[in-house]
């Protein structure tokens, strides 16, 4: 981002700028009704920016407990920044989520065992923010790291309104947050914690929303993620172990599939927290939530990323990017629900609650798609003829279209190509063709794909992130062009001929 930048020795004025690229945007924009052209509206009201030193309020069960307190908040309640958001969700009452990812990577001097779990180094980080603020110096202020991990809820109606970091969901690499309501109004959030062997989880709120944009029904609407019961999925096979040997060959009865149940870690409600996990607090789980998900044995995924439930059968799909040290000495071996080992090209889990109720707690599951070069006989695409499919490797963000079919962004492209967005039909005779859309440019994550009828939405994150590149010496100049510096972007793709998308 700096020319002649020297990242032994970033200058203050550098790390500041720093501070303000990260964090989030709301941006009103114009459509152009005759092509689907999108054009930012520039001192618009509700136009929104914030970053890594904006003010957020902690909210939910962990809020105020000693491990939120820090000597710059004795509350425990408010904390500056939101930190390497990946992508989100949208909620049925008009916020917005978005989950903090790898928070790891800011804080320097790690040396206690629940830093280790959460992937904090002993030593300086790589940014070395820790030498301008206090606070990203776990040996000065060893409770801040346990203010960030959190899915982040912003109000885009309300330009000031104050985030909320919501601890009732847990904490851990939340690489989204996608809300679904029962059918008595109370939500259900899925969210998984990309890093290998971890976990995937949902959150089943105990209040129901208010329908309405009043002030009291709003208010009332940003609280209800802060009661409910936060689980963790564990899922089993049903195939004899001697099925599943690694190489990702279909088991006996031909499909990858089993059952699960979700296993509840702790229940917040109005009065306070109980935890159901035993050794731990209600306030432990909550901030050391990997922790607690090792203690009651939940099932070791290859890197859970974003899911999404179809809003067309309720099903719920699970995009898991890879784990190249799945199978490895000292690692755990290929399951039913990972059956590959050394996965570099990830997997998608079709996950199907219980009477189709997002409140149950069991399931059935089965793998959609095993992605790679459909001329790998260890991928699978719904059994779908996999010489009409496209090739496709590490899915990390997922979305559905108005039709019906699954969208999926990659992130780690490893078939030697750069990444893209695929559609893929989950119904009918063409469950399984799976199609590439657009390509990114090199370097780049596909992220955050938004299908509507005629228009794809589609974040560029990163581009040109290639060992080696700097300013001096770009590995792309997209989206400006050659003399310019690249930059991510939102792209927004149409039909020239104004018809349909995805069908």
């Amino acid at each position: 981002m700096f020319r002649g930048y020297d990242a032994a020795s970033p200058t203050r004025r550098q790390v500041e700028v720093a501070w303000a690229a990260h964090g989030l945007s709301a941006v009103v924009v114009e459509e152009d009704r005759g092509t689907g052209r999108l054009t930012a509206v520039t001192r618009h009201h509700l136009n929104r920016r914030v970053t890594a030193t904006t003010e957020f309020r902690l909210t939910g069960p962990a809020a105020g407990s000693a491990l939120l307190r820090t000597s710059a908040d004795p509350t425990g309640r408010k904390v500056l920044g939101t930190l390497n958001n990946c992508s989100g969700g949208t909620t049925p009452w008009g916020t917005t989520l978005h989950g903090e990812e790898n928070f790891n990577q800011y804080f320097a001097n790690g040396s206690r065992p629940t830093d280790t779990r959460y992937g904090i180094g002993t030593g300086a980080t790589e940014r070395k923010w820790e030498r301008f603020d206090r606070r990203f110096d776990i040996a000065q202020e060893p409770n801040e790291v346990h203010r960030f991990g959190y899915v982040v809820e912003f109000d885009p109606y309300d330009p000031a309104s104050t985030p909320r970091k919501h601890t009732a969901l847990g904490r851990f690499k939340h690489e989204a947050a996608t809300v679904r309501l029962t059918d008595d109004g109370r939500p259900v959030v899925y969210t998984g914690d990309d890093e290998r062997f971890d976990y995937f989880y949902k959150f089943v709120g105990s209040k129901r929303m208010r329908h309405g944009t009043s002030r009291s029904a709003r208010e009332h609407n940003l609280s209800l993620l802060d009661e409910g019961t936060l689980y963790v999925a564990k899922l089993t096979g049903d195939s004899p172990a001697t099925d599943i040997d690694g190489s990702g060959k279909l088991p006996g009865d031909g499909e990858f599939d089993g059952g699960g149940s979700w296993i509840p870690l702790a229940t917040a409600t109005a009065g306070g927290a109980v935890s159901h996990v035993e050794g731990m607090t209600a306030e432990e789980v909550f901030v050391f939530t990997r922790l607690a998900g090792d203690k009651v044995g939940a099932t070791k995924m290859d890197r859970p990323e974003d899911i999404q439930p179809s809003p067309h059968t309720g099903k719920v799909y699970v995009a898991l990017t890879n784990n190249s040290n799945r199978g490895k000495t000292g690692y755990a071996p290929a399951d039913e629900a990972n059956p590959r080992n050394a996965n570099k090209h990830g997997h998608i889990l079709e996950l199907t609650e219980r009477h189709s109720r997002p409140e149950s707690l069991t399931f059935g599951w089965s793998l959609f798609l095993v992605a790679g070069d459909p001329a790998d006989s260890s991928t699978y695409f719904a059994g779908f003829p996999k010489d009409r499919v496209s090739p496709i490797s590490c899915p990390d963000n997922v979305a559905f279209d108005p039709h019906g079919n699954l969208w999926i962004s990659t992130d780690g492209n490893q078939l030697g190509s750069h990444d893209g967005l695929f559609g893929v039909a989950t119904r009918g005779d063409r469950r399984g063709e799976l199609k590439q859309f657009l390509t990114v440019p090199t370097g780049a994550e596909t992220c955050g794909p938004i299908v509507q009828d005629r228009r794809v939405l589609v974040a560029v994150q990163h581009p040109g992130e290639v060992d080696g590149a700097s300013v001096e010496k770009p590995a792309s100049t997209w989206p400006d062009g050659p003399g310019k510096i690249v930059r991510p972007a939102v792209v927004a793709v149409w039909r020239a001929d104004g018809c349909d998308i995805g069908i």
